[in-house]
């Protein structure tokens, strides 16, 4: 029994609930008074038309069906445009808050768990300090799963002082259209009350995200009320408003696209085997790695890993649902939120794998807890969106618009003047029933993504054991994964490494298998068309438009503010670059193997093997050692431990790259691009690629081949000796001759690679110029060389590329000179111009007797000089400079190694100042830039600016702090959070990256300009950066859209449009 003393006393929840309701009294009030005051004005009308009114649609008589459980990625506030820069902070601050919870309620969606997404939602919802960490997508999710209390939720939004978005009434009238009978005036009241709020149908049809039948639902209940209302026709696409590509999307000059080599049936068929693919999720591949004879060893090895590999899927498919079990609970006693939902995303069976195959893929030295916990994380977010558009059925319609789609690129078709992305937006405007195809994705946070993937590791080192033998006799069951600390760069990080039994009998049953994730391999047809920044790449497989660091979502949000006709050319020139189709060439691909599993080659650039690596050193325990020789022994220990790490981590990479190649040797394939903040784009396919090196780009020929023509023939021969690095400062008509010159080695080199007289392993590019011998030889031999068909890449590389963008800029005469920008009879060197600077200076300090210019005589050269001029305009410092010339130094055998330092210190001060004589101008600009930077930062903002082609960029530069992230492993991770604009900039990084990032983003749209002119010309066109490849026939085309881009985007008044964009945003904000 209660006694009366004890029910006399007020409990604190009663007390709490009374104060909520005289709060809510007050607040409702509150809003009476503002509402009678405030004039009526368009576009501002609420919900209710009074504060305590109540909109319900859902009191109909009949059965009502149960809405899809999906919705659209989270959108950004509803007038970007006019928002300041303090609101767009106010608007951040709970972003992380709120989009945790959206994955959270997507998540229990997705598996059907309605009763913990209601909960959750109502608990913040409940407490006023809570209620900022929802917003109105939240509330429309969950609109999707309580369709039957839709009215009760329009109420909450009231509540919560939200506008009901396009999603909210796509879900209510999804739901009247899916009751068997549903009151004609309730949907005409819905009708009447999107319109009040400023929305039309037209609006809410093109504008929200469908999935399965939701589509067909929302026009069958408009229908009750407007019996002839059809689908919105597709308005007119807008044009980019660049100056830059007016030309370009003029449809007045009749156009010819470039078309590929195949069919449209072949290319149905390899969709359907991308899909496939992408459905599978994981591929494995045949190692090259030379098959051992099969031992006795081997086979006992094979077998009991086979068998631990069963054990360990049990223990750990027990574990996972014992955990799962655990963490359930009762979801209407419990209204925080725990991973449980992303738990149960797949199957568990599928979780199981994926912690199966990251133990395959752990180096013996172990791997950072928090990489292994992210790398896990993410498996499991790739595997549940790709399941996700499974379920929302849109495979079948993808089917249907890239089946069309392919008409336009096949070759057996008529030539059109669309752009990939237009043709793509065409098609799928006239397939408007059903599914919509962009998905919205909700990235989930990183700390969602480290705490699920700790969540799973923990597991796998309670959980997988193996037996060893102890001296009973009887089996002992070990962990086969540790966790520990180690350090690294001063900081103490938490390490899982496996035990050495796993190492040694992973090692002895040498397996010739690898498994990828299907993402990491090139596509085996051309990539969807980026047509939005949510759009594009892979069939399936989410992927962003813009690189961003782990869990920084500001670039995302920039680029959806951005309207959308002034991202076409960038969408457009990156998809320009993935349309590019590659095959592997062969011969190259053989030698390349061949020597790999021969011991590899140190001067070929081919890791050595771990055989190789040299012995650690060993003690003798019975001498007496001194302290400095324990110091020394450890430092050598500590060497040689280093260098195996290095060697494994080298040779690791080197077999992934050339199994994809020798997967990949028959096939014709794509590389999807997307690009980093500052626009400098890269292929999405991380190991095997274009951009990789020397021995990575040997591998790869263009899949289409063109005749050489009459000056094709030259421009490999000019190719290849720009490949040696022999001939940098002459005229191309010096370079030919030399390479007719050397005609006899260029033969012998393409014959006899490893017997003959071996002249290509003197180049600076060794692989790269074999195959350029290779293709010389082929075409000399030809009836006629002219007809020769060509699949070689020949590259056309800028010189200084930065220094030319800031001579531009400054219209510096001198400076543009010493980069090329100004004809010359010779190409100009300007890393040699600056070496003789330096060396200039030496001699003066030399004969002032300076030791360490005296010391340095004879050394100078282009080599010592080259890397720090090339960075020094991307914002190397002085400290890397120095560390740059060091390594130079180190490499020659002659130079004094004690004289080193002082000498490195010397000569970045002197290229410093021949930079500053040289470039007068270029750091004028730099100085500007930096300072207006710092002013900036030290407002409290970060550095923004947009590109001449309107792509908006923002640094992502913000103070951090340490979190503590609930894991099983450690009960807490440290982890330091992603960079935030809600946060204050990093002054110091914000001013130091704004001139490189400046200089990068112009390089990078310099680059985007010559991609779509070339594909407008009809030309083959890929890019390594500020290196331009294309078919040997069409180099001199190429060559000459390059330089009208050059000086078409520095005709445009580049820097005077920064200084007003950057006035205009910021000078109310510095004091």
């Amino acid at each position: 029994k209660v006694s009366a003393k004890a029910t006399s006393v007020p409990s604190k929840w009663l007390e709490k609930l009374k104060k909520e309701k005289r709060n809510k009294v007050r607040k409702q009030q509150n809003l009476a008074k503002k509402i009678k005051k405030a004039p009526p004005q368009s576009g501002t009308k609420t919900l209710c038309k009074s504060a305590g009114a109540k909109v319900t649609f859902s009191a109909v008589k009949g059965k009502k069906g149960v809405a899809s459980t999906e919705t659209e990625s989270i959108s950004l506030p509803e007038d970007p445009q006019g928002s300041t820069l303090a609101e767009d902070r106010e608007s951040n601050k709970h972003w992380d808050a709120q989009r945790n919870i959206l994955a959270y309620v997507e998540a229990c969606s997705f598996i059907g768990d309605l009763d913990r997404a209601h909960h959750c939602v109502l608990f913040h919802h409940r407490h006023l300090n809570r209620r900022k960490h929802l917003n109105i997508k939240i509330y429309s999710v969950l609109m999707r799963l309580w369709a039957k209390k839709i009215g009760r939720l329009f109420s909450l939004v009231e509540e919560a002082e939200l506008k009901p978005k396009l999603d909210c009434y796509a879900a209510a009238l999804e739901c009247m259209g899916r009751m068997e009978s549903c009151a004609f005036h309730v949907i005409r009241r819905c009708l009447h009350q999107l319109e009040e709020d400023g929305f039309t149908l037209q609006e809410l049809l093109k504008g929200c995200l469908f999935h399965k039948d939701e589509r067909e639902m929302v026009m069958k209940a408009i229908r009750v009320v407007e019996p002839d209302f059809q689908l919105p026709i597709e308005p007119a696409a807008e044009v980019c408003r660049s100056p830059l590509v007016m030309q370009l999307y003029s449809k007045e000059e009749p156009i010819a696209y470039p078309k590929l080599d195949l069919r449209v049936e072949e290319l149905r068929q390899r969709f359907s085997r991308q899909l496939s693919l992408e459905q599978a999720d994981t591929v494995t591949i045949n190692s090259i790695e030379a098959a051992k004879p099969v031992t006795e060893k081997m086979k006992r090895s094979r077998r009991r890993l086979a068998d631990l590999r069963s054990k360990w899927r049990k223990s750990l498919l027990q574990a996972f649902r014992d955990c799962k079990l655990l963490l359930a609970g009762d979801p209407r006693q419990s209204w925080k939120m725990n991973i449980y939902p992303y738990l149960c995303l797949l199957d568990d069976k599928e979780y199981v794998d994926i912690m199966l195959q990251s133990i395959t893929n752990l180096p013996p030295n172990g791997e950072a807890l928090l990489i292994m916990s992210k790398d896990l994380g993410n498996r499991v977010y790739n595997k549940y969106s790709v399941r996700k558009k499974i379920k929302n059925e849109m495979v079948a319609k993808m089917k249907d618009v890239y089946g069309a789609y392919v008409e336009l690129l096949a070759k057996d078709t008529e030539v059109n003047d669309y752009l990939p992305r237009e043709y793509w937006a065409k098609i799928e405007a006239e397939m408007n029933s059903g599914p919509s195809l962009r998905s919205g994705d909700t990235l989930w946070p990183h700390t969602l993504i480290i705490q699920l993937g700790s969540h799973l590791v923990d597991l796998m080192v309670r959980d997988i054991k193996i037996p060893i033998n102890s001296s009973s006799g009887e089996n002992r069951y070990i962990p086969v994964l540790y966790h520990m600390y180690t350090f690294r760069s001063n900081k103490q990080i938490g390490f899982i490494k496996p035990h050495p039994i796993l190492t040694q009998i992973l090692a002895e049953a040498a397996e010739t298998t690898l498994s990828f994730d299907s993402y990491v391999m090139p596509m085996v047809c051309p990539p969807i068309p980026w047509i939005s920044p949510s759009f594009g790449a892979y069939t399936l497989t989410p992927t962003k438009l813009m690189r961003c660091l782990d869990g920084a979502v500001q670039h995302q949000l920039l680029l959806e503010k951005s309207q959308s006709s002034d991202l076409h050319a960038v969408l457009d020139s990156l998809n320009q670059l993935g349309s590019c189709a590659w095959k592997i060439n062969q011969p190259v691909l053989d030698l390349i193997v061949s020597i790999f599993n021969h011991k590899g080659s140190e001067e070929l650039e081919i890791p050595r093997p771990l055989s190789e690596a040299p012995a650690k050193p060993q003690c003798n325990p019975s001498r007496e050692l001194s302290a400095g020789q324990k110091t020394a022994f450890k430092r050598e220990v500590a060497g040689v431990r280093k260098k195996l790490a290095e060697m494994h981590s080298l040779r690791m990479d080197a077999l992934y790259k050339l199994s994809i190649a020798n997967h990949m040797r028959d096939e014709v394939f794509w590389f999807p691009h997307n690009m980093d903040f500052r626009g400098r784009t890269y292929p999405c396919p991380p190991y095997f690629n274009h951009l990789g090196s020397d021995v990575t780009r040997a591998l790869l020929l263009f899949a289409d081949g063109k005749p050489l023509g009459e000056g094709g023939l030259t421009w490999l021969k000019i190719h290849l000796v720009n490949l040696t690095g022999l001939k940098k400062k002459s005229s191309l008509k010096a370079r030919l001759a030399y390479a007719n010159k050397m005609m006899d080695e260029i033969l012998d080199s393409a014959d006899n690679p490893l017997t003959g007289r071996k002249w290509w392993m003197n180049a600076d590019e060794p692989w790269q110029a074999l195959g350029c011998c290779m293709e010389i030889a082929s075409a000399v031999r030809s009836p006629d060389p002219t007809q020769y068909i060509s699949h070689f890449p020949v590259h056309q590389d800028g010189s200084c590329n930065g220094l030319q963008h800031y001579a531009a800029l400054g219209r510096d005469v001198i400076g543009a000179t010493s980069v090329n920008l100004v004809p010359c009879e010779v190409p100009q060197d300007v890393y040699s111009g600056v070496a003789q600077q330096v060396e200039e200076f030496r001699k003066r300090d030399a004969a002032k007797g300076d030791r360490i210019a005296q010391i340095l005589e004879g050394f100078i050269n282009r080599k010592v000089v080259k890397q720090t001029v090339m960075t020094v305009v991307y914002g190397v410092t002085r400290f890397g400079g120095r560390l740059q010339i060091e390594k130079r130094l180190k490499e020659m055998e002659n130079f004094p190694k004690e004289h080193v330092w002082e000498a490195s210190h010397f000569l970045v001060k002197q290229v410093f100042s021949s930079l500053k004589e040289m470039f007068t101008l270029t750091r004028e600009i730099q100085d500007w830039l930096t300072e207006s930077a710092r002013q900036i930062a030290k407002s409290g903002h970060s550095v923004e600016w947009v590109t001449p082609l309107g792509l908006s960029i923002v640094q992502p530069y913000h103070r951090t702090k340490t979190m503590l992230v609930s894991t099983g492993v450690l009960e807490r991770v440290d982890l330091v959070s992603p960079p935030s604009s809600c946060r204050r900039p990093d002054t110091v990084k914000q001013k130091n990256a704004f001139a490189p990032n400046f200089i990068h983003s112009l390089d990078s749209t310099h680059m985007m300009l010559t991609a779509l002119y070339c594909y407008r010309a009809g030309l083959t066109f890929v890019s390594v950066h500020d290196c331009f490849w294309t078919h040997a026939i069409t180099v001199d085309v190429m060559n000459k859209i390059c330089r009208e881009q050059f000086v078409a985007l520095h005709s445009q008044p580049i820097l005077k449009d920064l200084s007003r964009f950057l006035v205009n945003k910021y000078l109310p904000y510095i004091p």
